[in-house]
């Protein structure tokens, strides 16, 4: 695979189209930025020029194959170069790429190809033994792709190829000539990405080739502000919506670079590609920034002399964490609140104007609304479910208009998320619509109650749902895990509760409180509460 060869290059007359692989690759080298360096992982290197190159060999590798426009195509990878390669090389072709969350394990992952039809599918050699068997019994899957070894190499090591299988290497080898990306509208699809599962199965979700950009000029112009000096390192995964932006979006509409990790993004491997690539912009979790400030190698920069950007979504962030990562680090965290069926952030914090506690103001180019439980909306002050609107907005789910219809309302996406706006025009989260608790006829927030619990010194983490007391009645249930060096007892349960009690009032505290060694979570680091409650239901059963 050619990583610092020349592009060959297309006529300048050449009319940019709708297909988003023009603006994103294909203009850099068009405009004289073809020899930046695109990506860095940990086989090496690649230009704009080369993964040009590249994502032109993957787009003819399909027309061979006989994948053709509109044919979904799996992308079972771990972070690495063959990725970026991959999908754009997909959009290239107009083959719809599909993001598979790689923790999944072979049934749910056999699910979802089922459920849109692939019939190719890319996967890392790492990943290979643990799928093989599943990806053989597919029978419309018609092509398997197998990648690089990215945990050693960026060659196939030790890996016996399946039938119907061909490395990566192989299938873009050959150099026909340039293929320029095939014509497209704004509006046609693009990929799919498949819901994180937070609140239940994983949904489909349909992204066309105009939302890449929307999100490129709203948050990562506007709010993130990144630019072409730019390096960028995500702790969360190319397969959300959220990693994509991070990692190939917003350093690819600027012409910056990305750094890439295959591994798990505990702690001390963050802090490790931290100090080793020195990046300007991170982009995290909450539970991942809880994590990294117990670390005793946490200092300035987070070990990165010229970082100066911190992003955090997935879930709100807790006010303590994010005063006590500035505090530590010296930069400040902008929290903000993205969707898989929005593609990216579109209410966010601002440089400078960061209000802990708070997910700040809608970020241009996004329209947002309250409605209360009744649909109608609410003006100034108040609280109700948060509905959203932008360019990025999806066009639904694949196969599902039920929740189509519930979810997509017009030109409003319904969140699913309670917020609160102040007088002020900043919003606070409350916690998910399904998730709230009603408490002596007052709604109670989970993450409100979790939040005053991490709060105190014994707490790691913390997931609160609502149970039925002896008496049938509804109170808050909280599942925590405590510091290593903490251990339960009647007492500490007991000032837990008085915690709570204090900070955020007296109805709102734990009932019950059980110590537990993990919680469960999705790969990007949301607490599935969901889960917690299915197990209640059947531990009661």
């Amino acid at each position: 695979m050619a990583r610092n060869g020349k592009s060959n290059g297309h006529a300048d007359d050449e009319a940019a189209n709708g297909n988003a692989v023009d603006f994103f690759l294909d203009r850099h080298v068009r405009e004289g930025r073809g020899r930046r360096t695109a990506f860095i992982d940990e086989a090496g290197s690649i230009t704009y020029a080369a993964l040009c190159d590249a994502t032109a060999g993957f787009a003819r590798g399909l027309a061979r194959a006989d994948i053709r426009r509109e044919a979904r195509i799996a992308l079972i990878l771990l972070d690495s170069i063959a990725f970026p390669i991959a999908f754009w090389g997909a959009l290239r072709a107009g083959v719809v790429p599909v993001p598979i969350n790689t923790l999944l394990p072979a049934a749910q992952i056999r699910t979802i190809l089922e459920d849109c039809r692939t019939e190719a599918a890319i996967v890392s050699a790492a990943l290979l033994p643990a799928l093989a068997a599943m990806l053989a019994e597919i029978p419309a899957l018609r092509l398997l792709v197998v990648a690089g070894n990215e945990t050693a190499s960026n060659h196939i090591d030790s890996v016996t190829l399946p039938p119907r299988s061909i490395g990566l290497a192989a299938f873009t080898a050959g150099d026909d000539g340039f293929v320029p990306p095939i014509a497209a509208k704004p509006d046609e699809l693009a990929f799919l990405l498949y819901t994180s599962g937070s609140t239940g199965a994983p949904k489909g979700v349909r992204n066309v080739h105009a939302s890449l950009r929307a999100t490129a000029d709203a948050y990562g112009a506007q709010v993130l502000g990144i630019n072409a000096e730019d390096v960028v390192f995500s702790a969360a995964k190319l397969f959300f919506g959220y990693g994509l932006g991070n990692s190939m979006t917003f350093p690819l509409s600027v012409g910056a670079t990305a750094v890439l990790s295959p591994h798990r993004p505990t702690p001390e491997h963050v802090l490790a590609v931290i100090a080793r690539h020195r990046p300007s912009i991170f982009f995290g979790v909450p539970t991942l920034y809880a994590k990294l400030l117990h670390h005793p190698g946490l200092d300035l920069g987070a070990g990165s002399d010229r970082l100066r950007r911190c992003i955090s979504a997935g879930e709100a962030l807790p006010a303590h964490i994010g005063l006590q990562w500035s505090a530590t680090t010296g930069v400040e965290i902008l929290d903000g609140l993205g969707s898989t069926e929005m593609l990216h952030i579109f209410l966010s914090n601002r440089p400078g104007a960061v209000r802990y506690g708070t997910t700040g103001v809608a970020v241009p180019g996004y329209d947002l609304r309250l409605i209360d439980e009744d649909g109608n909306e609410i003006h100034g002050a108040g609280e109700g479910e948060l509905l959203a609107r932008g360019e990025s907005m999806a066009d639904g789910y694949w196969n599902q208009r039920a929740k189509t219809r519930l979810t997509f309302r017009g030109e409003w996406v319904a969140t699913g998320d309670r917020y609160t706006r102040d007088a002020d025009g900043l919003y606070q989260y409350r916690g998910r619509t399904d998730d709230m608790i009603k408490v002596s006829g007052i709604w109670v927030s989970p993450f409100e109650v979790e939040a005053s619990l991490i709060s105190h010194d014994a707490v790691l983490a913390a997931a609160v749902v609502g149970y039925q007391d002896d008496d049938g009645l509804t109170k808050p249930r909280a599942f925590i895990m405590l510091r290593p060096y903490v251990t339960s007892s009647p007492p500490l349960l007991a000032e837990l509760q008085e915690h709570v009690k204090q900070q955020i009032g007296t109805w709102k505290y734990p009932r019950r409180i059980d110590i537990v060694p993990n919680l469960p979570e999705t790969a990007n680091g949301k607490i599935q509460r969901f889960r917690l409650r299915v197990e209640q239901l059947d531990a009661a059963m």
